[in-house]
């Protein structure tokens, strides 16, 4: 797992204001796998009368990476010392294994030296050599930011440089319109507001 500083810059908006804000995150996240299994020999496997110096040309070990001896059990498996890989020399194996399929993990940078631990089986082509590289850390897609955030006041350095001539504003013209009373409304009178009329005007024309 590895943790890297990320910085991101988003715009904060709402209703009354916009903003600018900086958000600062840690990424952690695990450098994915790429560990490669090689099976020794290919399709021959692990056998007498192959060349596995020639094998081995174009490939690139990594710590990580595991090689797999497929064999019959007439056959072993032994991790040696330089020195007895260079003299064939057996019985002083630092690991040995005779199951037919053996798995050998590649854990630590250096040469790796691997032979048969049959008599005479070394001598005739089984054995390996295996220069294993420490390998580089992969760097994620988003690379750390070291920039300085920014405050929220920069925010107006994005906006267009005012005009130095002043803006000439057309004022607006508000009407005022007057509800005047439709006059026909004077006559919609209450029945209360007729009778009493009619009464008043029948009391007129009897006095006179």
């Amino acid at each position: 797992m590895e943790c890297y500083s990320v910085q991101f810059s988003t715009k904060k908006m709402a209703s009354s204001s916009m903003g600018m804000a900086c958000l600062s995150l840690v990424l952690c996240m695990a450098v994915p796998s790429l560990a490669t299994v090689y099976t020794v020999g290919d399709t021959s496997g692990w056998t007498i009368g192959v060349d596995y110096s020639t094998w081995t040309k174009g490939k690139t070990f990594q710590v990580g990476d595991s090689l797999v001896f497929n064999y019959p059990t007439s056959h072993t498996v032994d991790e040696v010392s330089s020195s007895d890989y260079s003299t064939c020399t057996v019985g002083n194996a630092i690991t040995t294994d005779n199951s037919g399929a053996t798995t050998v993990a590649l854990k630590t940078a250096g040469t790796h030296y691997f032979i048969c631990g049959v008599i005479s089986h070394c001598g005739n082509g089984m054995k390996l050599a295996v220069k294993v590289e420490s390998g580089s850390s992969i760097a994620p897609s988003i690379s750390p930011s070291k920039s300085p955030s920014k405050s929220p006041s920069s925010s107006s350095s994005s906006l267009p440089p005012s005009s130095d001539k002043p803006s000439t504003t057309t004022p607006s013209t508000t009407t005022t319109t007057t509800n005047v009373p439709d006059s026909s409304s004077s006559w919609s009178l209450s029945p209360f507001v007729a009778f009493v009329t009619t009464w008043v005007a029948l009391f007129v024309m009897f006095i006179s």
